[in-house]
């Protein structure tokens, strides 16, 4: 039989290739509004980042999340991302 394929995801932050299900997505909403997708399943632009708040402050210094989305991110959505993040492991 043959093994399933594991999805695959860069995080932003560190760069590294991680199995998906390791990391956290961050989403752009239809209504431009940036969160984390705990759950993976809702609607709008991705990017993936590790369940480690040192690559979320890599991601917000370097701004790839920013490049990603093509859209400026206030510093009040990265703190709201870094408390999810603390609360979720």
């Amino acid at each position: 039989m043959q093994q399933k394929k594991i999805p695959l995801r860069k995080c932003t932050g560190c760069g590294e290739m991680k199995p998906k299900k390791e990391l956290v997505r961050v989403v752009k909403t239809p209504d431009d509004e940036i969160l984390l997708d705990l759950t993976g399943r809702l609607n709008g632009r991705g990017a993936y980042i590790c369940r480690d708040e040192n690559c979320l402050r890599i991601a917000q210094k370097s701004k790839r999340i920013e490049k990603s989305f093509q859209c400026r991110i206030p510093d009040e959505v990265y703190q709201k991302m870094a408390e999810e993040l603390k609360s979720n492991e």
